[in-house]
């Protein structure tokens, strides 16, 4: 059975939108790193800790967005995170932004692990891979 995605409750400010009133298009990158910053904390990982403790850091390889309808202001929207592949040094996330049912955005994200003094790819550490995708 394939895990429920993790979801984060975001809502739409005015500095989130543009001219048109509505978001502009590179907040919903922003709204995509909450989430996947959100599912972490909800794991028990801060990001500053896997600095610290672990010597890793997270950061995105390459982003593939499709934006369907628009989000405007006031809006309270959800965004998912759910780990669709994982490799020695990579996630692949699939996330979405939804307004009730209607589906905004989707987005496909590369993260990749990096070793935080080298900034070279590194291992994701066992039990935190275990984790992200066994648990969300």
């Amino acid at each position: 059975m394939k895990p429920k995605p993790f979801t984060w409750p975001i809502r739409v400010y005015y500095e989130d939108t543009d001219a048109g009133g509505v978001v502009f298009y590179a907040n919903y990158l922003k709204f995509f790193e909450r989430a996947r910053t959100e599912m972490l904390r909800a794991m028990g990982h801060e990001q500053d800790t896997l600095r610290a403790q672990e010597g890793i850091i997270f950061v995105v390889r390459s982003v593939q967005v499709d934006y369907l309808s628009p989000a405007r202001f006031n809006e309270l929207l959800h965004v998912s995170a759910a780990v669709t592949e994982a490799k020695k040094a990579s996630l692949m996330f699939a996330q979405s932004v939804m307004l009730g049912d209607k589906t905004l955005a989707t987005g496909q994200i590369r993260i990749a692990c990096l070793n935080a003094d080298t900034l070279r790819p590194t291992v994701i550490p066992h039990y935190l891979l275990e984790q992200l995708t066994n648990e969300h």
